[in-house]
């Protein structure tokens, strides 16, 4: 597998070989989450208090742009990430502003399935972002592996996955994720990229009202600059579909 670098309109891109995006960063924001799909993995943020998540585990390194965003912007949270390729922890060091932080950022070289089978540590948030060279996930989309991630969540903690689908099709994808979570378990309306996320938990997920859901927002953009608006669009046209007032969540 290749790791390529490319740069477009003040945008860098990783690249495995192929012309499938890994990751991007604008170059003169390279603390902000530049591809929506990204952006749209944070929106776990709004269903917890501001001081959460205080530890964090990502799956899947890319440009970086997860860990950097929760680096800087929930600076009491400790951070590891297991990336099976060490060509791309040093290409985010130079090409994507990854720190170089040891105390705040714990670099696993592995591979996340087999990290996740193993006991380990529990964290409050699991990202899960990993795609080989064909932008294919392997067994990262697999209900073994998300009961294994379901088993190392701590209380109250949530389990966050990016699916790609060239169709916009993620039937599969969320009905994989809700037997491992017991149904307690979602997949956001499709970004235009084909990108969906899938939110799940050991406990129940709740249902939120549009007022209280615009506020979160409002306050999340305040303290980090991350705009959900398009979310928020997509949320309501879905609730305008099934004749209610709660953003399903």
């Amino acid at each position: 597998m290749n790791i390529d670098i490319s740069e477009e309109a003040g945008v860098r891109y990783l690249h495995f070989g192929s012309s499938w995006i890994q990751g991007a960063m604008r170059v003169a924001r390279p603390w902000a989450l530049e591809l929506e799909y990204t952006r749209e993995m944070m929106a776990a943020l709004l269903l917890r208090p501001d001081a959460w998540p205080r530890t964090v585990l990502l799956i899947g390194l890319g440009a970086a742009s997860l860990t950097k965003f929760l680096y800087r912007h929930r600076p009491d949270a400790s951070l590891t990430v297991v990336e099976i390729d060490h060509r791309v922890i040093a290409a985010a060091r130079q090409f994507f502003k990854l720190p170089e932080d040891a105390a705040r950022i714990n670099m696993i070289i592995g591979d996340g399935v087999d990290f996740m089978a193993r006991r380990g540590p529990s964290y409050d948030l699991i990202l899960v972002d990993g795609f080989d060279a064909e932008a294919r996930p392997g067994e990262l989309e697999s209900v073994p592996f998300y009961l294994n991630c379901r088993a190392r969540l701590r209380r109250g903690g949530l389990f966050v996955a990016n699916f790609l689908s060239r169709r916009k099709d993620h039937t599969a994808s969320a009905r994989r994720l809700r037997l491992a979570f017991d149904d307690n378990a979602l997949v956001l309306p499709s970004c235009d990229s084909g990108n969906a996320i899938g939110i799940a938990g050991e406990d129940e997920l709740t249902e939120i009202r549009a007022d209280d859901l615009k506020q979160r927002m409002r306050s999340l953009k305040r303290d980090t600059g991350l705009n959900l608006a398009p979310l928020l669009a997509r949320l309501e046209a879905a609730a305008a579909r099934r004749q209610t007032r709660d953003l399903v969540f």
